[in-house]
């Protein structure tokens, strides 16, 4: 069984196509521009399981044609067992699978080239595209902001070029805290080094998260930062880009 927050049935901006998204119930990160903290606490899921989740899917197949499933979260890839279950019966029917990672839980790759975890390439060997989420290029700067190292994200940036795994780079600017040119340009540098990524998301931080945690009762790290202006969106981009050589 699998711990779910919820389930989303045309989702649009989680992969290609019109996609059937399930958002897993916990995370190691904390974020401070997380829009679903209440999804932190693996505890407050819902128990689920792999055929129930992708019944629900099979009812409106005809819409997932050039689409597929998006396991995202919290982070879907906490729940590794029932994970790698779920896209194996989606494959099993022909469904295009998708991940959305931190890649924190990413152990670590040994001298063969194999991860850590042996679970994590049967993971890959069931796993269409990944969608990773970079944060911070800068240690010390992506561990204030979301209390967790970088480099196992990094090495798993790295594994999956190994095995070249198609990748979307995802990454969220914010003002006074991704909106640099040090950061974005460090990104850019980063991606030249990679030979499977097919598609960069320059996510624009907004604040709609913010009415959730006065409703938590939770304190909201960024409630003085400013959203992120299209222009500001475009420029970030321009310069990551400049780098990806």
């Amino acid at each position: 069984m699998g711990y779910i927050h919820s389930l989303e049935s045309f989702g649009s901006v989680d992969g290609p196509g019109v996609r059937f998204v399930v958002f897993f119930q916990g995370c190691p990160m904390r974020c401070a521009y997380c829009h679903n903290p209440d999804t932190w606490d693996m505890s407050d899921g819902k128990e689920m399981s792999a055929d129930e989740i992708l019944q629900k899917m099979l009812r409106n197949r005809a819409f997932y044609t050039r689409g597929g499933i998006t396991a995202t979260g919290g982070e879907p890839m906490m729940q590794m067992d029932f994970l790698i279950e779920l896209f194996t019966k989606a494959k099993a029917e022909g469904i295009h699978t998708c991940i959305d990672t931190s890649g924190i839980m990413y152990t670590g790759t040994k001298e063969d080239g194999t991860p850590e975890d042996e679970r994590i390439a049967r993971l890959m060997e069931v796993t269409d595209l990944v969608m990773l989420d970079i944060k911070h290029m800068d240690e010390n700067a992506h561990m204030d902001l979301t209390k967790q190292s970088n480099k196992r994200i990094l090495e798993f940036a790295r594994y999956l070029d190994s095995i070249g795994k198609p990748v979307w780079i995802r990454h969220v600017v914010v003002p006074g805290i991704t909106l640099q040119e040090e950061n974005l340009a460090a990104l850019g540098r980063f991606l030249s080094t990679l030979h499977n990524v097919e598609k960069l998301e320059v996510l624009r931080y907004h604040a709609l998260g913010k009415v959730k945690y006065e409703k938590l009762g939770m304190d909201y790290r960024l409630k003085d930062t400013p959203q992120l202006t299209k222009e500001e969106a475009a420029w970030a981009e321009e310069i990551i880009r400049s780098y990806w050589k």
